[in-house]
């Protein structure tokens, strides 16, 4: 099964959006560099992943209702905000750790009940 490019920018944008939401939790309004680093990065991590990705051997599910995307596309979510925080320190590295956690449980979530 391959999806549409569509199905896929609305997965990223409900990523993101949740994303948005954790940093906001975790980090507070004043860490808006951070919070604008995880909104963005895992958002963009899904869309690049799931349209680099696209194709039917990587969107079967090899496990009920868990495809290789499902799994992958939450890791390049992890990596991407993992690189930003070793590149430039967070303002409350805990609390970054803890936002990145959970944005990427989010984008596993939303791969799987999305797409």
């Amino acid at each position: 099964m391959i999806f549409s490019v569509v199905h896929i920018l609305l997965t990223a944008a409900i990523t993101s959006a949740l994303a948005l939401i954790v940093a906001l939790w975790r980090l507070g309004r004043g860490a808006w560099l951070d919070i604008l680093a995880i909104t963005v990065l895992s958002g963009l991590a899904v869309l690049l992943w799931r349209l680099s990705a696209n194709m039917p051997a990587l969107n079967d599910d090899g496990l009920p209702g868990f495809s290789a995307n499902d799994w992958a596309a939450p890791a390049l979510v992890f990596l991407f905000l993992t690189v930003f925080a070793d590149l430039l320190v967070p303002a409350d590295p805990r609390r970054y750790r803890q936002a990145r956690a959970l944005a990427t449980l989010g984008a596993l979530a939303v791969n799987v009940i999305t797409i």
